[in-house]
């Protein structure tokens, strides 16, 4: 054959991993010599070889791969005649799209070739369904091998075994001896010192201080700390390091979750979950229903949780410049900070309340509130009287518990002996007559009906007594922690202390103050009988 009239034959080399490129099996150089060896065998000229280096067959579109739509614009102009490759599913491996794209090529007069498969012909409806079931095939072959990449992933997890991947900011790559299936050393996760401590701060700023994510960045920032990609840290950055539980121990991948790593773990589950409440809070679009303010710079002790007692709105807080004269007839002005009640300053409501409220009266009296409860829970017993008030109430219970199970079981027998008694009254060998035997069945039944009931309850009060003090233990110890803090803590750490403490606080005229708690805190004061938290406010 001529040189001018020789078959021109564009290559496609594909693999689904950039690790691939360089492996001696189904890599791409060996897809380029198979395919030049078969290109020598027919008689064909390779002109154009196209390149896809870490593409998925199966994921990404053909719209989306640069070389199906460069080689479909040389197939327009002419530019050759065979599309050549080394296995038919390197054109692609998605059912519903890449048998019409082989069929697209041959409507265009390309011959398609695989040098595993041969030509694929479109010549008959059998060549068409073969066609389909080819890449209906290769896209099973991808699910199955998708599969199980997931669930091994999993297992991996589950195992707490490293899979791979970016290292997380607070950690770094160890070898500890253990090889993979090559032979080569598999490094395991480790806790990085230096690092640990910076995200110690990360979490700390963030519940203790109220920093925002932009806040903390800067400060890294400033203190010249890079990410493990050598670049400053972002706000997203410091929200993916909140959010990560493995700094608590636990891998996860999906929804499954490794038994804790305690040499893993760099935070207390415990500050790790008061930091998830304050992003959450923080990511509700509807100021109304945020408890936490966006950020703690400004000198409003109640930011985001003060509320008008009359018409429900949230009150803001503004800084208001006050003039006065004195008694010489001089004008000086001082600045005050108020909390207005948004909706009756722009007429929005009939609001009966103020229209605002001095800050320095509402705060000091919640400040104020929030000490004597804090004082009391000083004074409260230590964990070891808790657990032997607990042993006591079990105990309790478990009395009552005896005594209503043996009333029962006399109950029982003596329905039983009754019920018995029924044949016998049909035949008249009873000593009961029909009326009185039912009516003290009846009657038994309803003792039965009312000490199960009392087992039932008392079942009920045991039970939620246990959870009750299975979830006492942190919440004493945040109580513990708060009591010892606020009176030396900053503005912003009291304010973040108070906003997980309180859901909301309600002022009304004359300074009628009430302080909701957070239904959990809420539950555990009761317990401790606190303070009352409605109070009034004298101006």
């Amino acid at each position: 054959m001529s040189k001018d009239n020789a078959t021109i034959a564009y290559a496609l080399y594909r693999v689904s991993t950039k690790g691939q490129v360089d492996r001696v099996k189904d890599d791409i150089p060996m897809q380029r010599e198979a395919c030049h060896e078969f290109a020598d065998r027919m008689g064909w000229t390779i002109g154009k070889e196209f390149l896809e280096k870490g593409v998925s067959g199966f994921k990404v579109s053909a719209k989306d791969r640069d070389a199906i739509q460069d080689l479909k614009d040389a197939a327009l102009k002419g530019e050759f005649q065979v599309l050549l490759v080394f296995m038919f599913d390197r054109i692609g491996r998605i059912d519903d799209e890449t048998p019409f794209i082989v069929e697209w090529f041959a409507k265009h007069n390309i011959r398609v070739w695989s040098v595993n498969e041969g030509e694929q012909r479109f010549e008959s409806h059998v060549d068409k369904l073969m066609n389909y079931i080819r890449f209906w095939q290769a896209a099973g072959e991808s699910e199955k091998t998708s599969m199980r990449i997931r669930t091994r992933m999993q297992q991996l997890t589950a195992e707490g075994i490293y899979r791979g991947g970016p290292v997380p900011f607070g950690y770094m790559l160890e070898s500890r001896g253990r090889l993979n299936k090559k032979g080569k050393p598999s490094y395991d996760l480790a806790v990085n010192p230096e690092e640990a401590e910076w995200v110690k701060f990360i979490f700390d700023k963030t519940v203790k201080d109220g920093y925002g994510s932009f806040r903390i960045a800067n400060y890294l920032n400033q203190q010249g700390l890079k990410t493990h990609n050598d670049s400053k840290f972002q706000c997203n950055t410091i929200l993916r390091i909140l959010r990560n539980k493995l700094y608590c121990g636990y891998m996860v991948s999906g929804e499954t979750v490794s038994p804790q790593l305690k040499d893993l773990q760099i935070i207390d589950e415990r500050l790790f979950q008061q930091a998830q409440f304050i992003l959450d809070e923080r990511e509700k679009k509807n100021d109304e229903n945020r408890k936490i303010a966006y950020q703690t710079k400004s000198c409003a002790l109640l930011s985001g949780i003060m509320y008008c007692a009359h018409c429900g709105g949230k009150l803001t807080s503004i800084k208001h410049t006050d003039r006065r004269k004195r008694k010489d007839g001089s004008l000086y002005e001082f600045t005050r900070v108020k909390y207005l009640c948004y909706h009756k300053s722009r007429g929005l409501c009939e609001c009966s309340g103020q229209c605002s409220y001095l800050a320095y009266k509402v705060d000091d009296a919640v400040v104020g509130t929030i000490e004597k409860m804090f004082a009391s829970i000083k004074d409260s017993p230590d964990e070891k009287e808790l657990k032997k008030q607990f042993s006591k109430d079990m105990q309790s219970y478990k009395a009552k518990q005896t005594k209503i199970k043996h009333d029962l079981s006399k109950l029982e027998k003596q329905q039983e002996k009754l019920e018995a008694e029924v044949p016998l009254t049909l035949t008249g060998e009873s000593i009961y007559p029909p009326e009185l035997l039912m009516k003290n069945i009846r009657s038994v039944e309803a003792q039965i009906a009312e000490q199960q009931e009392k087992l039932d309850t008392l079942n009920t009060e045991m039970t939620e007594k246990k959870a009750s003090m299975e979830s006492i233990k942190p919440l004493y110890d945040n109580f513990k922690n708060w009591a010892e803090e606020f009176d030396s803590s900053t503005m912003e750490q009291k304010k973040m202390i108070i906003a997980q403490l309180v859901d909301r606080i309600e002022v009304g005229r004359n300074y009628k103050v009430t302080i909701l708690l957070n239904m959990t805190y809420q539950q555990f004061c009761d317990n401790w009988n606190t303070v009352n938290t409605e109070i009034t406010v004298k101006v």
